[in-house]
């Protein structure tokens, strides 16, 4: 298994905003185009892709009120996050 740190230090959240919705934001067009593309090939939606999307829209919800928060606050956001490919 091998594991690498994506993100790692404490940012303002107007940063840590940026950095999290280009992730989510990705993540989700990725998952759209799969759809797409299976929907495409076998006439019929990619259920997975659909419970990942439905999943990532909320997980958007949520950082934005958290960051909303802490801009209120004007406290600094820590983010770590590492992947592991096995």
């Amino acid at each position: 298994m091998n594991e690498f740190k994506l993100i790692e230090g404490e940012f303002n959240a107007a940063d840590a905003r940026e950095i999290l919705f280009n992730l989510l934001d990705d993540k989700i067009s990725f998952h759209y185009k799969k759809m797409f593309s299976h929907e495409e090939r076998f006439g019929n939606k990619d259920h997975r892709s659909l419970e990942r999307l439905k999943r990532l829209r909320e997980d958007k919800i949520e950082i934005t009120e958290f960051l909303e928060n802490a801009d209120k606050e004007e406290r600094l956001v820590t983010i770590n996050s590492s992947i592991q490919i096995v």
